[in-house]
């Protein structure tokens, strides 16, 4: 059976990028045959968030933000990582194995040092433990971008480690290359790629004078709505094409080139993108909003998830102790 597994780490509130370039494709995902598991990567959170109030935050934010736009827990197992305890001793068999060298060719880590940044031991550690989140549920398809998929082949590799040591423990994911074109295409409010480290990015819930703060800010000139202009070239249209039918985009387009009298200008043009942005996530507000005014409701799903995941990891970790002599 094919088993899909994607972690979501809660680093902070997510924003039109994370749904556009992940969150709207796992949801999607669901409807494909086989087994699929999602997990809230809190573990991994803890290399960078310090707060734990921060921490708890985010991690129920992450949740209600998959619920609340459409996730169904009865289709995928939808859980903590740190209910799922197992997945902690499955990194220390696969440390066991894994070369040093194999750790600090990865791009992550050596990202931090040419940035300058003192990487902390869970840091360096950390694609160990992504190697234990994967083969814990016995994944076949991790879906990824392209910054994830050296870390696929790292846990191939130290599955490999394992299996040829004792035996066949571990199965051998494959990474699914994400839409890279949707990482690539959503654009913040400057212009660059939608960032929380940036500081332009959109978050998806956002709504009223907020929201039309945050759009207000995307870049435009002094050029008046009769002059013919490059739709192309305009940020806004990147992100209005995000939301608008075909037919209405090009509509809009075909103005903004002609020009002269009656042409729409940047205000009317970002007036419209605040409204298909109400449009697109009126409803899921509203869930969202039910989920938050319901936290009992919300535990009980992430706890059942666990149980689940849990039951998966445990039967994995029992085989690699068999394997390696510890039962």
């Amino acid at each position: 059976m094919t088993t899909y597994l994607s972690g979501i780490q809660p680093s902070g509130f997510l924003h039109l990028g994370n749904y556009f370039g992940a969150i709207r494709q796992h949801i999607a995902a669901t409807e494909k045959p086989g087994e699929h598991y999602y997990f809230i990567a809190d573990y991994h959170a803890l290399t960078t968030v310090r707060d734990p109030e921060l921490l708890r935050t985010y991690v129920r934010e992450v949740a209600v933000t998959y619920l609340a736009l459409g996730l169904d827990p009865e289709r995928a197992v939808f859980f903590r990582q740190s209910d799922v305890p197992e997945v902690q001793e499955l990194a220390w068999l696969l440390s066991c194995q894994a070369g040093m060298g194999l750790l600090e060719r990865a791009h992550s880590y050596k990202d931090k040092i040419a940035n300058d940044i003192k990487p902390s031991v869970g840091l360096f550690y950390y694609p160990v433990l992504m190697a234990a989140d994967i083969l814990a549920y016995d994944s076949t398809i991790v879906p990824v971008g392209k910054d994830q998929q050296q870390h696929v082949e790292m846990t191939k590799d130290m599955a490999g480690y394992f299996n040829n040591t004792y035996r066949e423990v571990f199965t051998l994911p494959e990474a699914q290359m994400a839409d890279v074109a949707a990482f690539q295409k959503v654009p913040g409010t400057d212009g660059r790629k939608m960032s929380k480290s940036y500081g332009n990015a959109v978050w998806i819930f956002e709504e009223g004078k907020k929201l039309k703060k945050a759009i207000n800010q995307i870049p435009t000139d002094s050029r008046p709505p009769e002059e013919p202009k490059e739709p192309d070239e305009l940020v806004v249209f990147d992100l209005l094409a995000l939301f608008l039918a075909a037919d209405e985009l090009e509509d809009w387009k075909q103005k903004v080139r002609a020009g002269g009298e009656g042409a729409p200008g940047y205000g009317h043009l970002k007036m419209r993108l605040v409204a298909a942005i109400d449009e697109h996530f009126g409803e899921a507000r509203a869930r969202r909003t039910e989920l938050l005014d319901d936290p009992a409701e919300l535990d009980r799903i992430l706890a059942k998830g666990g149980v689940v995941a849990r039951e998966r990891a445990c039967a994995v970790r029992d085989r690699a102790f068999s394997a390696c002599g510890l039962r």
